[in-house]
């Protein structure tokens, strides 16, 4: 199996993840619990660096969706997993690895703001504009990209590669 090239290195990632804890903190309050939702499965790897990357007190969850047929998104989004706990009157933060057609995560901010969370934020560790199907809020963001397909991570092709430390393309394949 060939190895992508490397597009974001580790300590790139790492320093971003950093910033953006930072920021989150910043924007929450020092004793505001965060509530981050990790959108599996890509964005397990993400949650966890991040989680560690916001001082103060932090909660998890983990939900999954899937708006995929095949390999080309079908554009109808299907909840596979809910969430374990309430979110009423938290501070929720959606965590997604990336932010493609804006379709999946459009979905998951109506379902989590019909809940009655205090606030419905989202981070993403990568966002590609230019798939832009429908506009959606994301106020962190870690990586603004082109449309190159990427793994590692926590972003697979077939299953593989969410395991690396870092982002690589597979462009060419």
């Amino acid at each position: 199996m060939k190895q992508p090239g490397v597009f974001l290195n580790e300590a790139k990632i790492r320093a971003r993840v950093a910033e953006m804890g930072a920021q989150i903190r910043k924007d929450s309050g020092p004793d505001t619990p965060v509530h981050l939702i990790a959108v599996l499965k890509g964005a397990f790897i993400f949650l966890a660096d991040l989680a560690r990357a916001i001082p103060g007190p932090v909660s998890l969850d983990f939900i999954s969706v899937s708006s995929y047929a095949g390999k080309s998104s079908s554009g109808e989004v299907r909840l596979l997993k809910d969430l374990d706990r309430s979110i009423e009157g938290r501070a929720v933060i959606i965590v997604e690895d990336i932010v493609d057609t804006g379709l999946t995560l459009a979905y998951l901010q109506e379902i989590l703001r019909a809940r009655d969370p205090k606030s419905v934020k989202t981070a993403c560790l990568l966002s590609k504009p230019s798939r832009r199907k429908i506009e959606v809020p994301v106020e962190y963001i870690g990586f603004t990209i082109d449309d190159r397909f990427v793994v590692g991570y926590g972003l697979d092709y077939d299953e593989q590669y969410r395991q690396l430390p870092y982002i690589g393309v597979m462009d060419g394949d």
